[in-house]
């Protein structure tokens, strides 16, 4: 039997990258998959490829009206909720002396406003033994220059999943997130970066990992499905890093 078969998961951000390769796993092992992002177009090149059963709906995490219209399409279209990951983020770096008002909320009602209203909205649709899964990030652990409202985003995330972790466990509900490093997604070239920037910049990630290279989308997504199956019964309240030895050494 495939892992999650005839489970219902809801993926945020899952037009490129983490959240596609992820859809793209779950699929495979027989979810019914809820696929989400704010580009319509993007969307439409995902539903192309893409094979099994599962729905696209447009929504861009930062705005409230548009995580609530996400979780009625998911509900409409499949019932409950088995696996909720919230994975939708953004990550545009900006030097602490140079923080506006306007970097500030776009991080925060992205990265934290987001998944926190996305959440409250699927809690009552979320089958009891369900999964809750965020992406977070090793820059909680690790400092890294031009990332100081981002970092303060996933801080921000994870204290939440922790207090979110004790207020479902009457329901046997189990809330993990994964903490990526350097993986090769399109969050980089929406940074509003030149690219010889960003090409020095990924160097610079790359030689800092033990394992000496990026990881890839799709080695998260193995960690992603690992979260929401069975083989994660006894796993809640974590944050697994999946970065290749960055952040341990």
């Amino acid at each position: 039997m495939k892992k999650l078969e005839n489970k219902v998961a809801v993926i945020t951000g899952a037009n490129s990258g983490i959240g596609l390769a992820t859809a793209k796993l779950y699929l495979e092992e027989g979810a019914k998959v809820v696929i989400s992002g704010r580009r319509p177009e993007a969307l439409e090149e995902v539903a192309n490829e893409l094979e099994g059963d599962f729905i696209t709906v447009t929504a861009d995490v930062s705005k409230p009206e548009d995580n609530t219209k996400l979780i009625q399409e998911a509900v409409a279209a499949y019932g409950k909720i088995d696996v909720l990951f919230l994975n939708a983020g953004i990550a545009p770096p900006t030097p602490t002396h140079e923080v506006t008002e306007a970097h500030y909320d776009s991080l925060f009602n992205t990265n934290v406003k987001g998944p926190i209203l996305a959440t409250k909205e699927a809690l009552s649709h979320i089958n009891d033994g369900g999964t809750i899964l965020f992406t977070n990030s090793i820059v909680t652990q690790k400092g890294f220059d031009g990332f100081s409202v981002y970092s303060a985003t996933k801080g921000a995330l994870r204290a939440y999943q922790r207090v979110l972790t004790s207020e479902v466990k009457s329901r046997k509900i189990r809330v993990n997130s994964i903490a990526p490093g350097p993986i090769a997604t399109p969050i980089y070239d929406k940074m509003g970066l030149p690219q010889e920037t960003i090409e020095e910049m990924g160097s610079g990630f790359g030689e800092q990992v033990p394992l000496g290279r990026f990881g890839t989308s799709e080695e998260i997504a193995k960690t992603a499905l690992f979260l929401a199956s069975e083989d994660a019964s006894y796993i809640n309240g974590i944050e697994i890093e999946v970065d290749g030895g960055l952040s341990q050494i």
